[in-house]
């Protein structure tokens, strides 16, 4: 959709149309998902982060400031937002080291090294900083253009493309920690 076809659909949104909300939650609601469980790693909470920001557009599509950035990165920040909250509380609700998750993969072997390494893959973005994986993932997953990363991390370009920097080097570092790549790969 295009900016102003976002703009109409939220004022048709704000004057409670249901069938435009569904419109937009057939359009939103999977990638919603993805980047939630990419950022928490749970389907529960992340349908939850999902419906909560499909909820926040829904409830707050009276005030819609036209001629920005759009539903989709407006979503997708709200989505972040929720994430980041999550894994904020997360850090202060416990001390506890995360539990090592059973290897569920098919016995070949060929399949139960595919796991493995995906398994420290995604290991590696779950040690890196919030800001760095929300970075990472929306880049790297969800294939955002620069601009549009740094439109829902609410950051200025050069800030973004900083932080996308300072996280390749840290996922590289995870990745060589874990030896996925070598030591000269990560410097």
């Amino acid at each position: 959709m295009q900016s102003g076809d976002d703009d109409a659909m939220m004022a048709r949104i704000a004057r409670r149309d249901a069938v435009a909300f569904s419109h937009v939650v057939d359009l939103h609601a999977e990638r919603l998902h993805r980047i939630a469980w990419r950022m928490i790693g749970d389907a529960a909470e992340a349908e939850d982060v999902a419906q909560e920001a499909l909820l926040r557009l829904w409830s707050q599509a009276g005030g819609w400031k036209t001629g920005r950035s759009g539903i989709a990165a407006w979503l997708t920040r709200v989505a972040m937002n929720l994430c980041l909250d999550r894994l904020r509380r997360r850090r202060f609700a416990s001390d506890e080291p995360v539990p090592e998750r059973a290897d569920e993969s098919p016995a070949a072997d060929a399949l139960l090294d595919a796991e493995r390494l995906r398994a420290q893959a995604v290991a590696a973005l779950g040690a890196l900083s919030e800001r760095h994986r929300a970075a990472i993932v929306l880049t790297y997953y969800e294939e955002l253009p620069n601009h549009a990363a740094a439109t829902a991390m609410d950051m200025n370009l050069k800030a973004f493309e900083s932080l996308l920097l300072r996280a390749r080097t840290a996922m590289r570092e995870a990745l060589a920690a874990r030896g996925l790549v070598s030591l000269e790969h990560a410097a």
